[in-house]
């Protein structure tokens, strides 16, 4: 199979070549890779089990890992969920459409293949003006998991999908690098309390503003738990890891900076390469080892934004270990820390 890549700019009727090809190939029980603001996300239609399968296979996912469903209308939530509870309308009216996936009661259009073998689904509604057209034209239920190979990190460049997919897949729409950089926050509504179960762009905090208290699920932060069935992308298997080591040091700056310094410089005298993911403020700190500018450690969002490119940046370089020090643990640090922390497996050294 060859991959044919095609530029959209989020507007017809300039898109509209792109469009119907895209719309062909799902028609055809084919693939289609599409931006979202979050990441680049693997598109096929949610209600069709034999797509839902082939988006498994390209990814190499593990198919107990359910498939986050996209819609564009709000009309359309019933048809995929039932018993839908006031607060994912209060939620939705908040937050949608944007970076908020809700997971909910499914109904029986929804194919088992889709969720993992779950009677929930998650469904959410991109605000990425390419993933929204896509979807009203093409595939009105679209699921859509990161257009990843299984456990890299996550795709917010089309370059970065061919990397992985070329080949796997029928056509990647191009529409440039992506606005968040990070995956979906995802709340569970099935149960008494709504529950988070992956951190995001829009945090825990930010949902309680409008339907009051939030737990936390035990998962987002244990490691090795193979007992736990996954309600949610990411909860159970590693995710987002780059080809080398990573370690996250945890403690004081000063310390942080010199037992990176001190363990790069072992690790180079055995011929090994090392990277460090750095804010801006500390990257001449760290003389000539590979630095890579995550940005500011005022702009959580630019870190955010720009994390899942530097961990590719690491494989580019051919880095063998890599170093990060710690965003934080309150808002946005959350999202970013989560995802550090699959990435390195839960590796963490305090100093």
């Amino acid at each position: 199979m060859k991959t044919k890549v095609m530029k959209a700019i989020g507007s017809l009727p300039e898109d509209e070549e792109v469009m119907k090809e895209a719309g062909r190939i799902i028609k055809s029980g084919g693939l289609v890779a599409v931006p979202t603001e979050t990441v680049y996300g693997l598109a096929g239609n949610a209600l069709d089990p034999s797509s839902s399968k082939k988006i498994y296979a390209a990814k190499g996912r593990p198919s107990d890992n359910p498939l986050i469903v996209h819609i564009a209308d709000i009309d359309d939530l019933p048809v995929i969920a039932r018993d839908i509870p006031e607060k994912a309308y209060s939620l939705a009216e908040t937050f949608w459409p944007g970076p908020l996936t809700m997971v909910l009661k499914k109904t029986k259009a929804v194919p088992p293949e889709t969720t993992g073998g779950l009677d929930t689904v998650a469904v959410r509604m991109p605000s990425d003006r390419i993933a929204h057209e896509f979807i009203k034209l093409c595939c009105p239920f679209m699921a859509a998991p990161s257009a990843n190979a299984s456990g890299r990190p996550s795709c917010t460049k089309a370059s970065h999908v061919t990397e992985d997919l070329d080949g796997k897949i029928e056509l990647v729409i191009d529409g440039g690098e992506v606005g968040i950089g990070l995956e979906s926050t995802i709340v569970d509504l099935t149960g008494e309390k709504p529950c988070l179960l992956r951190p995001g762009f829009i945090s825990k905090t930010d949902l309680e503003k409008v339907i009051g208290p939030v737990d936390i699920d035990p998962a987002v932060y244990n490691k090795n738990r193979p007992d736990i069935r996954p309600k949610a992308p990411g909860m159970k298997y590693r995710h987002y890891a780059p080809k080398g080591q990573l370690t996250i040091i945890e403690g004081p700056e000063e310390n942080v900076i010199s037992y990176i310094s001190e363990e790069c410089q072992k690790a180079g005298n055995k011929g090994l390469k090392c990277a460090v993911l750095a804010v801006s403020e500390d990257i001449t700190r760290y003389n000539d080892i590979l630095t890579i500018d995550m940005g500011s450690r005022a702009d959580l969002r630019q870190i955010s934004h720009n994390l899942f490119s530097a961990l590719r940046k690491c494989d580019e370089e051919g880095a063998q270990l890599i170093f990060s020090g710690s965003f934080g643990s309150k808002g946005l640090g959350e999202a970013i820390m989560n995802r550090l922390l699959k990435a390195a497996g839960n590796r963490v050294k305090k100093v």
